[in-house]
């Protein structure tokens, strides 16, 4: 009897223990690390209007924007689009009719909307869903193929818009991991700054 209550203490101060340490300590000292060291991060790289008072997006998390004047992000398969609770794809593969009618559609309305030939190429990532549904990214040349239609309907010059493509683009991971990509919700805050 002796040493089942000695065990059995035992067992409850290593749970009280491994409590305080693994439910408490532990995330403080994790917290205030990223609270100091990775503040904007920590707090899912959130970014504010112009009164910097109004949360207006996340730079990791891509979101709809419609009409001339704007990029366009990837289409998203998250919940009815860009729902942060509702990540993930399709899971449509390349034998679905599905995908492939919605892709046939995305493409005609893509062409359409840029002022492109039945025959111009369309980058896949302007017609396809990202594994998250999620991307805040275009590539440069989905960017490219976009900056007449925007830079025409704000009244801008090409050469503007592309030097905001330019500055909005992140280089790829480490200098070889990936391709650069274009943040369009920054670059379509940008736009609306610009005069």
């Amino acid at each position: 009897m002796k040493t089942l209550i000695k065990d059995l203490v035992s067992s409850v101060m290593a749970v009280v223990v491994l409590t305080v340490v693994c439910c408490g300590i532990y995330p403080a000292v994790i917290y205030g690390v990223a609270q100091t060291a990775f503040r904007d991060k920590a707090n899912g790289s959130l970014i504010y209007d112009a009164t910097g008072t109004n949360i207006v997006g996340s730079a990791l998390l891509g979101q709809l924007f419609t009409g001339d004047k704007y990029f366009n992000s990837r289409p998203s398969a998250a919940g009815n689009g860009y729902d942060g609770g509702s990540s993930g794809g399709s899971n449509l593969g390349p034998t679905s009719q599905k995908l492939n009618d919605a892709i046939k559609d995305r493409i005609a309305d893509y062409r359409k909307k840029n002022g492109l030939k039945d025959s111009d190429q369309v980058p896949a990532d302007a017609v396809t869903a990202s594994g998250s549904g999620l991307d805040p990214h275009i590539s440069l040349a989905n960017a490219a193929l976009q900056t007449p239609r925007v830079a025409k309907a704000r009244g801008l010059s090409e050469d503007k818009v592309k030097a905001l493509v330019k500055q909005y683009t992140d280089g790829a991971d480490f200098g070889v991991l990936g391709d650069p990509g274009v943040n369009v919700l920054k670059l379509n805050l940008a736009l609306d700054k610009t005069k």
